[in-house]
């Protein structure tokens, strides 16, 4: 019997339906298996990613230990006790410039006027004697004496008294509290005045934010000689073989000269010689060395591998210098006794000293001083 139209119908419907439900399960499994193919494949590139940073980290470690200096306090390692360098053929390993005929230009080796002045000035400082002379009246910078006694409404507190000895103070320091210094600025020795101040708040807890009155006596000013020849005659003949201020005056154009004669030779010598080849042994040394000057200052580089890099620099730097200086003394045919030089310096500086260097740093810094004075004599 052939089927109602209805139930054709009806059949035909429950057909579409459960194709329907077909396909979505389909491509429900269709998107389940893309997304689980997504998830191992992120998997497996996180789980790289990972190896591969375990890998750089562990390369990275292992790059360390490799370079990574150790700290030491041996002066002389790599050095013989003649001051030279072991196992270093020189004449191969640098060219020594020309060290004979080097071009110096007078106007950046001579003497300025301002530091000559500037020195001259220094020394009559330092001949400072205390005045009393009425005429003086203080200013900013001057050095003073004074007495005083300070009080908080009328009771002098603690510390506030300098007890007639005399205090130094140098006006413009900021030694006192508030303007102290200022209100002395125009007052004559001799002179009793008041001053009035302000205590911090953060002041010692009793005298914290309190009004104070200080009684002061002036003694008197520091006041520098002037530079004449009766001063450098009465000071300065026995110090420095001067008996006028014009002879002083030459004496300090004349080592200002020398002191930038030799700053520009030794710069410009070590600078045009040429190392080929480093003394690799020495170089480590030299490293352990200034890796511990480093920790003993609190240096803590952030990039391990930089910072031996630029200890590997700075240490080349610090050889070839020694090279150099090494060169030259041989070169110039200088000579003096390495055993006789080290026992005047135990002698002289005693046993912890020289063991704290050893002989290889000590006769080396005797073969540099030396070797410097005849590059600087072939100059003046």
């Amino acid at each position: 019997m052939g089927m109602k139209k209805a139930d054709q119908k009806d059949t035909d419907t429950n057909v579409s339906k459960s194709k329907a439900k077909r396909e979505a399960r389909k491509k429900q499994v269709r998107k389940a298996k893309r997304e689980a193919g997504i998830a191992r494949a992120i998997g497996y590139v996180v789980a790289a990613v990972v190896v591969l940073g375990l890998a750089l980290l562990v390369g990275k470690q292992v790059y360390l230990m490799a370079i990574r200096t150790t700290p030491g306090t041996d002066y002389s390692k790599g050095l013989a006790n003649d001051g030279r360098i072991e196992n270093a053929d020189l004449a191969s390993m640098l060219d020594l410039v020309d060290y004979k005929n080097i071009s110096v230009p007078a106007d950046e080796v001579a003497a300025t006027e301002e530091e000559v002045e500037n020195e001259i000035n220094t020394t009559l400082e330092s001949y400072k004697e205390l005045s009393t002379d009425e005429q003086l009246v203080i200013a900013d910078g001057d050095e003073v004496n004074i007495d005083f006694v300070g009080t908080v409404d009328g009771v002098e507190f603690e510390g506030g008294n300098s007890g007639g000895a005399g205090y130094d103070l140098t006006i413009g320091s900021g030694s006192f509290v508030d303007d102290f210094e200022q209100q002395l600025i125009g007052h004559k020795p001799g002179e009793e005045l008041s001053v009035e101040v302000t205590f911090p708040e953060d002041y010692a807890e009793e005298l914290a934010g309190k009004d104070a009155v200080f009684a002061v006596t002036v003694n008197g000013i520091q006041v520098a000689p002037e530079f004449t020849d009766a001063f450098v005659a009465e000071n300065l003949a026995e110090t420095e073989g001067v008996s006028t201020a014009a002879e002083y005056r030459a004496k300090v154009e004349d080592d200002f000269y020398r002191e930038h004669l030799q700053d520009y030779l030794e710069t410009y010598v070590v600078e045009h010689s040429t190392v080929k080849t480093y003394p690799k042994k020495y170089v480590k040394a030299t490293k352990s060395l200034l890796k511990n000057e480093d920790n003993n200052s609190g240096v803590e580089p952030e990039d391990e591998i930089a910072y031996e890099k630029e200890l590997t620099q700075r240490a080349q730097e610090q050889v070839k210098e020694a090279m150099v200086w090494q060169a030259l003394f041989d070169d110039a045919g200088l000579a003096f006794d390495a055993d006789a030089y080290y026992a005047e310096q135990t002698e002289t500086m005693g046993e912890d000293y020289v063991k704290r260097y050893g002989a290889g740093y000590l006769v080396q810094e005797e073969i540099k001083r030396m070797a410097i004075d005849h590059l600087v004599g072939l100059y003046q």
